[in-house]
């Protein structure tokens, strides 16, 4: 499934809104569920009024693939979540940002340095450790009959494989961060209520960037004082 708001003129078929509050009720809280159940009744292709927001819904992987290679522009320039906007956390993540100039320029920076090939076959024995460390926690569970916390073990994961030595301050303030933003908020379905931030979601995401910035200041400091030290 994959979601792109849209106020076009002519919408494909879907549920019928409730005045003010849209589809809300019918999305419920399990919407790849209830989003699903929906597309076999209105189609693949169907528009759902979230609130205020009118949503696309695509969930045919055909139509999503073809969406993705034909008009990924539009896509990328779906709406952010009014949590991410947090400390202009929208103008400047790559995530986030509006195509433009400065996505590229972010996005070659990316390529070249981050995911180029030496880069990734330098930490190719990091990636392959941490890797052996998820299936080691996962058998594990398994014999303990536990359940395994999918989204949890493969956040773990991904943050080790970001970092051989991640601070245990960060993986916290990540966290925190992947939690506001996962959360239902009424300011992304009701424009009207950004400023009042009702739920106090970016309210919290401030905080949780602010401390993210400082430690990355803190580092830069730390690694520019090291370079003066040694050179």
């Amino acid at each position: 499934m994959d979601f792109l708001s849209a106020t076009p003129k002519k919408l494909p078929p879907g549920p019928k809104p409730f005045p003010l509050i849209g589809n809300l009720l019918e999305v419920g809280d399990k919407p790849h569920k209830s989003l699903t159940k929906l597309s076999k009744v209105h189609g693949p292709i169907m528009s759902v009024k979230l609130g205020q927001v009118t949503t696309i819904v695509i969930s045919s992987t055909v139509l999503v693939k073809e969406f993705l290679q034909i008009h990924d522009q539009q896509l990328s320039n779906r709406t952010i979540s009014e949590a991410l906007r947090a400390h202009r956390h929208d103008e400047f993540s790559l995530a986030s940002i509006l195509v433009s100039f400065q996505r590229r320029n972010l996005r070659r920076i990316c390529m070249e340095q981050l995911f180029a090939n030496k880069t990734l076959d330098a930490n190719q024995a990091i990636r392959h450790e941490k890797v052996q460390d998820l299936l080691a926690d996962t058998r594990q569970s398994s014999l303990n009959g536990e359940a395994v916390d999918i989204g949890r073990a493969a956040f773990k994961t991904t943050l080790n494989l970001l970092s051989n030595t991640i601070f245990r301050e960060y993986k916290e303030i990540v966290w925190n961060i992947m939690k506001e933003v996962g959360r239902p908020n009424l300011a992304d379905h009701f424009p009207v209520l950004k400023k009042m931030d009702p739920k106090r979601v970016r309210q919290r995401m401030e905080v949780h960037f602010g401390k993210m910035l400082d430690l990355f200041d803190r580092m830069i400091t730390q690694r520019i004082h090291l370079r003066k030290v040694c050179f």
